[in-house]
């Protein structure tokens, strides 16, 4: 079914849920020339089938570059995974001007906004429902669903980890971008950040999260916690 574009018909976890009372931030990207790397950063969760349930992904990409700076895989929807990924990306590649998200708990959670407030970033939001928004983010998700997950179908979370990895460090360095001059994102991201601010490349070496360790999420389950890097 995968192979032929067939899929069935049924409910799906849902990875955008707002909440009540949490602030929602203006959307600050529309008609902005996004032209260099770490002047708008994004990030959205995605779900993975796994066997006989799945796990949540969450990415951080560059826009300018489209190069994924940080990602992690949980059994839940609690905010620290999302967290955890955001601290690694500020920590290796310095910060973004603008961070933009959709408006999920964990996006809007006083723990993640007040992480990017505290290092000085300014917040932007999606409009609800608006997937076009974020439209960069969610080509990713479908090239590493058709590309890697839909056919390997991983039995588990560390088939899962060690595959996403795999396919993450080929797309960052080795998968040409016709929109970037059929450049890979990560060489667009350094020479970018080169440039701009006269300093030596970061190299880039994606870190492994513990997803191994995690139980697959049956959809008629509530986990109670987040277990993650």
């Amino acid at each position: 079914m995968r192979r032929m574009g067939i899929a069935a018909l049924g409910p799906r976890p849902r990875t955008t849920k707002p909440v009540r009372g949490h602030k929602i931030f203006p959307y600050l990207l529309r008609g902005l020339t996004i032209d260099r790397p770490n002047q708008v950063w994004a990030a959205d969760i995605t779900y993975v089938p796994i066997g006989r349930g799945f796990l949540y992904l969450v990415a951080i990409m560059d826009w300018a570059s489209r190069a994924v700076l940080a990602w992690r895989l949980s059994n839940t929807m609690d905010v620290s995974f999302c967290v955890s990924a955001l601290g690694e990306a500020l920590a290796r590649f310095g910060k973004p001007e603008i961070f933009n998200t959709d408006q999920g708990s964990q996006f809007t959670s006083a723990a993640f906004t007040g992480a990017l407030a505290a290092a000085g970033v300014r917040i932007s939001m999606d409009g609800r429902g608006r997937w076009m928004d974020n439209v960069f983010i969610e080509r990713l998700w479908r090239s590493l669903k058709h590309e890697d997950i839909y056919l390997k179908g991983y039995t588990d979370g560390r088939e899962a980890r060690v595959g996403i990895a795999l396919w993450m460090a080929f797309y960052n360095s080795h998968r040409p971008h016709q929109a970037l001059g059929h450049r890979m994102p990560m060489a667009v991201w350094r020479e970018g950040v080169t440039g701009l601010l006269g300093q030596r490349a970061v190299d880039m070496t994606l870190r492994l999260d513990n997803a191994g360790a995690l139980p697959t999420c049956p959809q008629s389950l509530q986990q109670p916690r987040a277990l993650i890097a």
